[in-house]
């Protein structure tokens, strides 16, 4: 064990050496998961769980800590890239029925998993998340099952169009269910009844998300309109974000709420920023690879063993399953969309990965959440990674053969 206390020191006495080992041994790993068909986001997650506490304890205790301005720059950088997706003129070409029925399993899924969570003795706030994470439908294993089979046709761009803007949604929901969560947070509301009378905090803390995203597009807008030279619009355009971010935490509102805003209105002012956007798809991998690999460390395996993870866990998955195939059958039932579209497509919306997995690690690693002083709270929150981390492991067996079952009966399948 002499040489993990010399690692140790290390890692204290360097935090350069520290970023790189991270960034080497997620990538290495994150290419093992995907040879193992699993998302490469576990991949960094498991690198994280190697090296932290529950395993080698190669990496310090407080490592986490020392580093959350990168979850913050991370939270930054996902919202405002995500609210980008919404320009009206992309909105505008989407199909009636696509957005009825991505709007009916989102809620058939936040309903079921939500209610039935905190029927079974789960603090409405807690559910109330977990129901939102439920959502998420992790689109990589279901391009991955269309381009195996070779599947095409009306089928698969319902598919595609659905799970995008499925994910999209989710993520605009989250940042509002978690803006008012974490008021009832701040104010020690953990129990169904004190959640229901900080309703109206809540509102206000997403009308100021809103507006100072608002003001963050605008901004960016403004000092960019002219510039021409990707290097000053990468440094105005990040420097504004990183401000937001900061205002937002400082004035205790959704830094995820506010650069969703801000992207969003960002886009909407011009097509031209989209140029903002791919200049900042260069920051990102890293960005995000060191997000998950320092989420990771704080993870306990053991944890899944226990009653509680299971039985919620299960119920979870259940409903999950429940509401996204009911969803999807009843929104094609209330647009008009006949067999074998409706019979079929919920079973490819079952995929369960990175896009949840990334939303409940934001609720673990927010600078927000880490500020609470509620007894069992820590405890609470880990419980939640594990449900979702269960539900993922189940997913990764079950959902690629539904959702092949699902393309085979509902679409054309190329022959050659």
């Amino acid at each position: 064990m002499a040489i993990f206390s010399d690692f140790r020191a290390l890692f204290a006495e360097s935090p350069i050496f520290t970023l790189g080992l991270l960034l080497f041994v997620g990538y290495l790993i994150s290419l093992a998961a995907r040879k193992l068909h699993l998302p490469g986001i576990t991949g960094y997650i498991f690198a994280g769980l190697l090296m932290g506490n529950a395993t080698t304890g190669i990496l310090p205790s407080g490592l986490y800590e020392s580093y959350s301005m990168i979850t913050e720059i991370a939270v930054g950088l996902v919202a405002l890239m995500i609210g980008a997706e919404f320009a009206w003129h992309k909105l505008r070409k989407i199909g009636r029925s696509i957005v009825v029925i991505m709007l009916a399993q989102l809620l058939a899924v936040f309903a079921l998993v939500s209610g039935m969570l905190a029927v079974f003795g789960l603090a409405l706030p807690f559910a109330l998340l977990l129901g939102v994470v439920a959502v998420a439908t992790e689109p990589t294993a279901t391009v991955a099952e269309v381009q195996s089979m070779g599947a095409r046709g009306r089928f698969v761009d319902y598919l595609f169009s659905v799970v995008a803007l499925d994910d999209a949604a989710c993520v605009i929901l989250f940042s509002l269910v978690f803006a008012f969560v974490s008021r009832l947070w701040a104010d020690g509301a953990v129990d169904n009844f004190m959640a229901l009378g900080q309703f109206g905090w809540a509102l206000t803390e997403i009308f100021l998300s809103l507006f100072l995203g608002c003001v963050a597009g605008f901004l960016i807008y403004w000092m960019i309109r002219h510039k021409q030279g990707r290097n000053e619009i990468l440094i105005v355009s990040l420097g504004v974000m990183l401000i937001t971010t900061a205002l937002a935490l400082t004035l205790h509102i959704s830094p995820l709420l506010t650069n969703l805003t801000a992207g969003a209105v960002l886009i909407n002012i011009s097509p031209r920023n989209h140029r903002v956007l791919r200049i900042f798809e260069s920051l990102t991998p890293p960005i995000y690879a060191l997000f998950f690999v320092l989420a990771g460390t704080k993870l306990d395996p053991r944890l899944l063993l226990e009653t509680g993870v299971v039985v919620w866990g299960g119920i979870y998955i259940l409903f999950r399953g429940f509401g996204k195939y009911f969803g999807v059958y009843l929104g094609c039932r209330m647009s008009g969309v006949g067999p074998p579209l409706r019979e079929n497509l919920g079973y490819c919306m079952l995929p369960h990965g990175g896009v949840a997995l990334g939303l409940i690690l934001l609720i673990q690693t927010s600078p927000i959440v880490g500020r609470m002083d509620i007894p069992g709270f820590e405890a609470m929150l880990t419980t939640m990674l594990n449900i979702v981390l269960l539900c993922v492991f189940f997913s990764e067996l079950t959902g690629p053969p539904l959702t092949k079952m699902g393309l085979a009966r509902g679409c054309e399948i190329d022959s050659e």
